[in-house]
């Protein structure tokens, strides 16, 4: 169980409601929680309303958030929360978003020829860990979001789905495995899409275009050494909204491994829109 002292921790927020989620646990959980948003990716005005401080701070500057920490007195931090990597392939992004010495010789250095995503968050965990901040796992703090084995819906899979799905889940632990993405699509025992760089909603777009007539599946999970600190498969009630719009007729999560934000709610919806939501080991 997480400690209830009064330890100060840090909260790195990206896109989405996981930062609030998890500034909820660490609130209920008895800390101060001291964010830093990620300037043009997290929802500031929420998590000012949550989070006993707030400062916002530069997508690239690591110096500056090893800064704001130690001054808050925040030894340990959680990242969490997607952020658009593609903008990092933009042109001029360098001087878009203006890397301080940390960032650029870590940039520079040590990712000089491998800027892979697993490789550049650990790095960035060792660059913060020279710094005197250490990232922890926040999965220990929303245990209710993550995924469970079985299905999670009232709908039930028809044979077709099933098939489907044992088909695809041993080709999506591959490509797992491989670094390639997180996710896959199938139907009739062919796989229409695999994740990339773009992330699982743009991939679900081009699944529904490639399938025009439905009816297929999403399978979703973790790499066998993905570091859960800071990058941990998940999905939300918008998820299943792309789903459905897409054509899609169910999807698998890695049990124990996958977030589902507003689980009560996702599920819920899912049941509304006929999308089976089934976990998987």
């Amino acid at each position: 169980m997480p400690s209830t002292d009064a330890e100060p921790i840090g909260l790195i927020a990206g896109q989405g409601t996981l930062p609030i989620a998890v500034a909820r646990g660490l609130k209920a959980a008895g800390h101060p929680v001291i964010c830093l948003g990620l300037s043009g990716q997290s929802r500031e005005a929420e998590l000012e309303e949550i989070c006993d401080t707030f400062y916002r701070v530069g997508l690239i500057r690591l110096n500056q958030w090893i800064r704001v920490l130690r001054r808050q007195g925040a030894r340990r931090t959680v990242m969490v929360g997607r952020v658009a990597k593609e903008r990092m392939y933009d042109r001029f992004h360098m001087f878009r978003y203006m890397p301080d010495w940390r960032t650029a010789r870590l940039w520079l250095v040590r990712l000089r020829h491998d800027k892979r995503s697993d490789r550049l968050l650990r790095a960035v965990a060792d660059e913060l860990a020279s710094g005197g901040v250490e990232i922890m796992d926040a999965l220990p703090y929303i245990p209710e979001l993550l995924a469970s084995s079985g299905v999670m819906t009232h709908c039930q899979p028809n044979a077709e789905m099933l098939a489907d799905m044992d088909f695809a889940w041993p080709l999506l632990r591959q490509v797992n495995t491989l670094l390639i993405g997180q996710s896959v699509a199938c139907k009739d025992r062919e796989i229409i899409a695999v994740e990339a760089v773009e992330g699982t909603d743009r991939m679900i777009e081009r699944a529904g275009t490639l399938c025009k007539r439905g009816g297929w599946v999403l399978c979703k999970a973790s790499n066998p050494n993905q570091d859960m600190r800071f990058d941990v498969p998940t999905i939300g009630p918008a998820t299943i909204e792309r789903l459905k719009q897409q054509g899609a007729a169910a999807v698998v999560l890695e049990a124990g491994r996958t977030i589902m934000l507003d689980k009560p709610d996702l599920l819920k919806l899912a049941d509304k829109l006929g999308i089976v939501v089934m976990g998987r080991q």
